[in-house]
């Protein structure tokens, strides 16, 4: 048995094993979150690209077909649903640098929880999430779109993008630990966006063939912004999607989180 696995299981044998892993996940978090300070530009661009991408699609690309009310409307929950699938490209990168400079090797050889690293970057990526979405539901209320809802109904449709960001988040690291090298994040894009696009985020599944509009509905991300829709009081919103808009970024997290961390916990020193 290594040394990693003997310290754990003596860290794991007085009773304190969680609250200890959780002190190494909140290790891990403080380490990303300092980052943010020497990394400003990377962080003020994770946050402008998405704001870029709304009022793209909103003043030089808007007018979708067989929106049933006004399109920025239907528009902005369908972009705060993408960016929760955008982004995970700056995740994934820090994550194979980290494997290929030896950092994850330094930070297995010591007294700390299986999973710990990986646990602590998702819960810094999940607080800049969180600031993504402050910024734009900003320019959405700059631009003329409104939430029509009550404040339960919109902090659960900002839970519900939270959540579905969560489990995209653990796909990207799965990812970056079976890819291992900066040079395959292009590889992770190529896959991210088209199941972007491939959703109700920016148009309506009656404006495309039956055969993509039926696949379209069912997507996560169509799923997560409809429901998102209905939470906000928005235009083509649906209440019997919050149910599955719940289920499907779970059973993503099911599955990936698991994988993940198996798969760091193979990895070679």
């Amino acid at each position: 048995m290594n040394a990693v696995g003997t310290t754990n299981e003596v860290r794991g044998s007085g009773g304190g094993g969680l609250a200890l892993a959780l002190s190494d996940c909140w290790t891990m978090t403080r380490r990303e979150l300092a980052h943010w300070g020497r990394q400003p530009v990377r962080v003020a661009v994770g946050v402008a690209f998405p704001v870029m991408i709304l009022l793209m699609f909103g003043y030089l690309i808007g007018g979708g077909r067989d929106v049933g009310g006004d399109y920025i409307d239907y528009l902005v929950p369908g972009i705060l649903a993408l960016t929760m699938a955008f982004g995970l490209e700056s995740t994934v990168l820090a994550l194979t640098q980290d494997l290929n400079k030896g950092v994850i090797d330094r930070f297995r050889s010591m007294p700390m929880a299986n999973g710990a690293v990986l646990v602590g970057r998702s819960a810094a990526d999940m607080l800049q999430s969180a600031v993504s979405l402050a910024a734009m539901t900003g320019v959405g209320y700059a631009i003329g779109w409104r939430a029509h809802t009550t404040a339960e109904g919109f902090l659960g449709a900002l839970g519900l993008l939270l959540l579905f960001r969560f489990a995209m988040l653990w796909i990207g690291i799965y990812l970056a630990l079976l890819a291992g090298k900066p040079e395959m994040v292009q590889a992770v894009q190529i896959l991210i966006w088209p199941v972007g696009f491939l959703s109700n985020a920016i148009a309506t599944p009656t404006s495309m063939p039956d055969w993509l509009g039926t696949v379209v509905l069912w997507s996560p991300m169509s799923r997560t912004a409809t429901a998102v829709r209905d939470l906000f009081g928005g235009v083509d919103g649906a209440s019997g999607h919050v149910l599955t808009a719940v289920l499907w970024p779970t059973a993503l997290f099911a599955v990936f989180f698991p994988l993940a961390l198996r798969r760091f916990a193979r990895l070679s020193h």
